[in-house]
């Protein structure tokens, strides 16, 4: 009963400020967040495909200009393959502080959606063959169930192939 409680209970978050602004459908799926356990245990948790968890990453190129990359749970992003798709020399991980910086989430809880700041965002381009994606909803042990054509729609990414098995 504890879980139909929480789920009642979704928290308030930009992501979530900014999912019902677009009236964009999506289920709250809240659970024990583990420090550095990334999606192998948020799929574990909601008991999905670690596939159908989307990270938020959030990069830099050689500028500093932060970018955001949405990747499949079990997946790596080719930062080489994604620097050649932007035309940019390199692009790395931003430091934790500075992510949260751009996003005004904490690492371990950064959406996509409501960022502080309007980042470009790109996406994996086999996202948008699965029907449902989890991804975080804005804060640590909290994602949202949303379709990945949702996606597309309101945050408008560059598609790219950048994955590399995990």
């Amino acid at each position: 009963m504890k879980l139909m409680k929480q789920e009642a209970h979704a928290p308030e978050t930009p992501a979530t400020q900014f999912l019902h602004k677009h009236h964009i459908a999506h289920s709250n799926h809240l659970y024990d967040y583990e420090e550095h356990g990334g999606t192998s245990v948020s799929a574990r948790e909601l008991n999905v495909p670690e596939h159908s968890v989307v990270k938020t990453l959030v990069m830099e190129d050689e500028s500093a200009k932060p970018l955001v990359v949405l990747m499949h749970g079990d997946r790596k992003v080719s930062t080489k393959e994604l620097a050649r798709q932007f035309g940019v020399k390199k692009i790395v991980p931003c430091a934790p502080d500075v992510a949260q910086r751009h996003t005004g989430y904490m690492v371990g809880g950064t959406s996509p959606f409501g960022t502080k700041k309007l980042l470009p965002v790109c996406m994996e381009k086999s996202i948008l063959d699965l029907s449902l994606v989890y991804i975080n909803g804005g804060r640590r042990g909290y994602l949202v169930g949303v379709h990945p054509h949702d996606i597309l729609r309101v945050l408008m990414p560059k598609i790219v192939e950048v994955a590399l098995e995990d």
